[in-house]
């Protein structure tokens, strides 16, 4: 799966790369080519690499939606290290522009090449191969059945982003002819409504993890993803949006979209996952706890189906750059890759450390504080530490610099050699989310006694060695719905932190204003040291293990106060925020607009100028 995409498409697959004008030119010739391409599996099974090519490109998740969307929250923010407003910032600060540079860029040919442009490259990729294979494949055939109900799965995929990144958007569900050319935006309830459909066909026709050849490995779809996404599509119609050209943030009015009818989805789906058995929380493995376990599983490469991560989208050894952007910093060369600068670019907002207790086995695999110098541990080219001076090893990063822990160098298997990319897949779904899920909706069905066995089981693993806090946690979230409700909004931002969750989460809920003013005030109190940040630390105090390379920390953990014991070991790192040299504080570039009413990108300006009028995009966005 790591050569997935590589440019080897099989050549009979070739006319999905065409573009809409020559596919016009042609529907004869096409037509021919579909009764041979998707009559037969070997051919008919490149339609999946067609459209996972169109992800891998530079400007569409590679490069592009990895890299800006869902940032920032109260959990993930983007690198703010400079002192002024640029392109990168507007990206992600609720104030984006149509000709933001980022994203309106053309290819070679001058057409649209970005992040919009290359999602309906997928779609339309993908409704080439629906209509061919319900028209010619012989579907009584598992593994026919197996790739139709990946394609209709991976265009949900691309619908789902393209929704969250762009709210209304054209509903385009079969493959472009004269007529369809120019596609107005439809509303979001027209294509959550396919969706709901094509996903539940979908189950239908994939097998479950390990049940066939596909699903032994988690880089092709299965029964368990696609329940899981189908009832994510759910939530996203159940809940709050931002309805473009109306600029009011609301739920749907459509009566098959309510929140009870989706809800009643979310439930059915997550638990016939559950009760399934086909997918697991990963269980330890070695010295390694659960929690870790599927970290490091991801970092192996194996790719088993069957455990934790329902579904990663692949990458190949050449494309991604998912610890480039969401991993620990590096800078300068190391043993694992070759790279000068890397990782770090969306980091963990600074209060993301203090929503954990410290008994929680996730907080110190997901918030990092250091970040990497010249040489890695373990390698042919690592040295001795010299000092702390001495750029080789681990060193203190900032309070505003910490990195996320689930993606690094250090645990591949290989080198990284690619100046870009590290060829990591991204994990787009794991079966805590699922029980999450199944939380949110039973509770609000049933209430929070139904609900307990599933949130239960995600603080059990949190607190392997701490039965007492699961029992006072579930204590307190047990009180009443509203009570559980909100310890599914805290548990969601700690166990699914770096996996791009929260900010379509926080919109759903109906409270990303809220949140995010809250974040903004409790940013300053971090600052200052105020009313719930008393007790952190004004320094923070560093020496290295007798390793070497690791750094050991005081002051870090809250109600660490004052000077460690042996003060002349250390060395003394100011814990600060925002420093005076920022013409502008940390948290007031958080968000610029209130974010209810720009939560979404416009459509590229290129887009749209190419629209022949039937795209448009909101005023607020002027």
């Amino acid at each position: 799966m790591k050569n997935i995409l590589k440019p080897l498409i099989i050549l009979p697959f070739a006319i999905l790369a065409m573009s809409c004008d020559k596919l016009l030119d042609a529907p004869t010739k096409s037509t021919m080519d579909e009764s041979v391409i998707f009559s037969t599996p070997s051919f008919a099974k490149s339609a999946i690499a067609g459209v996972i090519h169109s992800m891998g490109e530079t400007n569409s998740y590679r490069g592009r939606y990895y890299l800006y969307y869902g940032i920032n929250t109260d959990v993930e923010v983007r690198e703010l290290s400079g002192s002024t407003e640029g392109t990168d910032e507007h990206l992600t600060n609720y104030r984006t522009y149509p000709v933001n540079t980022a994203m309106n860029t053309v290819g070679t040919d001058g057409s649209p090449n970005n992040f919009y442009s290359m999602m309906y490259q997928g779609i339309e990729r993908a409704n080439i191969a629906i209509r061919g294979l319900r028209q010619y494949a012989d579907l009584t055939n598992w593994e026919m059945r197996q790739i139709l109900g990946e394609m209709l799965t991976l265009r949900a995929v691309l619908y789902v982003d393209l929704l969250k990144a762009f709210g209304n958007v054209p509903a385009r569900f079969e493959p472009v002819s004269p007529e369809t050319i120019y596609l107005p935006r439809a509303s979001r309830d027209v294509v959550l409504k396919q969706l709901l459909i094509d996903l539940e066909d979908a189950a239908d026709l994939v097998g479950w993890p390990n049940e066939n050849t596909y699903t032994r490995l988690n880089t092709h779809i299965n029964k368990a993803f696609v329940k899981g996404l189908r009832a994510r599509v759910a939530l996203m119609a159940g809940g709050y949006s931002m309805f473009v050209m109306e600029s009011e943030m609301r739920k749907s009015t459509d009566p098959d979209l309510t929140t009870d009818k989706m809800m009643e989805i979310v439930k059915k789906e997550c638990l016939d996952v559950i009760n399934s058995g086909m997918a697991r929380l990963q269980p330890p493995v070695g010295d390694y706890n659960s929690y870790e376990a599927w970290i490091r599983a991801v970092h192996a490469e194996n790719n088993i189906a069957g455990n934790e991560v329902l579904w990663e989208i692949p990458f190949s050894i050449e494309r991604g750059r998912v610890i480039h952007t969401w991993g620990i910093r590096y800078s300068g060369p190391q043993n694992r890759h070759t790279v000068l600068f890397n990782g770090s670019q969306i980091r963990p907002n600074p209060t993301l450390y203090y929503m954990f207790k410290k008994e929680d086995i996730r907080r110190d695999l997901t918030c990092i504080p250091y970040k990497w110098l010249t040489d890695a541990p373990g390698g042919p080219t690592a040295q001795p530490r010299q000092s702390l001076v001495d750029d080789r090893n681990q060193r203190s990063a900032n309070l505003n610099n910490w990195s996320f822990g689930k993606h690094r160098y250090e645990w591949l298997s290989r080198r990284v050699t690619n100046i870009n990319d590290d060829g990591l897949n991204f994990v787009f779904m794991r079966y805590s989310n699922i029980l999450l899920m199944a939380a949110e909706a039973i509770n609000y069905l049933d209430g929070p006694t139904a609900a307990e066995p599933y949130l239960r089981q995600i603080k059990e693993r949190a607190y392997p060695d701490n039965p007492e806090i699961v029992a006072s946690e579930m204590t307190i979230a047990m009180a009443n719905s509203e009570a559980f409700f909100n310890a599914i909004v805290d548990e969601r931002a700690k166990e699914l932190a770096g996996e791009m969750y929260r900010k379509e989460d926080l919109i759903r809920w109906g409270i990303i204003d809220e949140k995010m003013a809250e974040n903004r005030t409790n940013l300053t109190r971090l600052h200052n040291r105020g009313s719930g940040y008393a007790n952190v630390n004004e320094y923070v105090y560093v020496k290295y293990a007798e390793d070497g390379y690791t750094l050991l920390f005081y002051g870090l953990e809250p109600g660490e106060m004052g000077v460690p014991d042996d003060v002349g070991s250390y060395t003394r790192f100011s814990w600060e925020l925002s420093p005076a040299s920022h013409d502008r504080p940390y948290w007031n570039r958080l968000f610029v607009r209130t974010p209810s009413l720009q939560p979404y990108w416009p459509i590229w300006d290129n887009v749209v100028s190419l629209s022949n009028g039937s795209l448009v995009n909101d005023p607020i966005f002027d």
